[in-house]
């Protein structure tokens, strides 16, 4: 009785991603800097779903580039598994020149799953503001712009000085 409940509730753990971060960090190249913490990793998942739905998102490396070259404010979210990672290498710096926050999570599964895509994506840029006027309704967008500025900060605080 005791078993079943151990294997059912591992099952549900497994599934949620619950002990799947250190074997994910494992998999991450050495330049993925700053990485999230699991904590923060789950934060910024969350606020790439509320993004996707309300279009507020840039997705692969293609879209997030010419984003940032027209000066669209955000925060970019990289995946550190990404293989070969020379991909992916260019996009901190355009980052560090146009001052927009940057962080690494460990997996582009994850990162593709939490844009509310079928495939893995390598980066994301999530948009303070929806694209084209569009706000919807109130109560999301102020419960968006409150995920927003929290991670906003959390990633400001986790962002390594030179």
């Amino acid at each position: 009785m005791g078993k079943s409940k151990k294997s059912e509730a591992t099952a549900v753990e497994a599934s949620e991603g619950g002990d799947n971060y250190d074997s994910k960090v494992k998999f991450c190249s050495v330049i993925a800097k700053p990485l999230a913490d699991e904590k923060l990793c789950k934060k910024v998942y969350k606020l790439c779903k509320k993004a996707s739905k309300r279009k507020q998102i840039r997705r692969g490396v293609k879209e997030v580039v010419k984003a940032l070259r027209k000066n669209a404010k955000g925060i970019c979210i990289l995946a550190g598994d990404i293989s070969p990672i020379d991909v992916l290498t260019h996009i901190p710096i355009v980052c560090e020149d146009h001052k927009i926050q940057y962080i690494y999570v460990p997996s582009k599964e994850d990162l593709g799953a939490a844009a509310l895509s079928k495939r893995p994506t390598s980066c994301l840029l999530v948009l303070p503001k929806p694209i084209k006027g569009g706000d919807g309704n109130e109560e999301e967008a102020k419960e968006f712009a409150e995920a927003y500025t929290e991670v906003e900060k959390k990633v400001k605080s986790a962002q390594i000085v030179f």
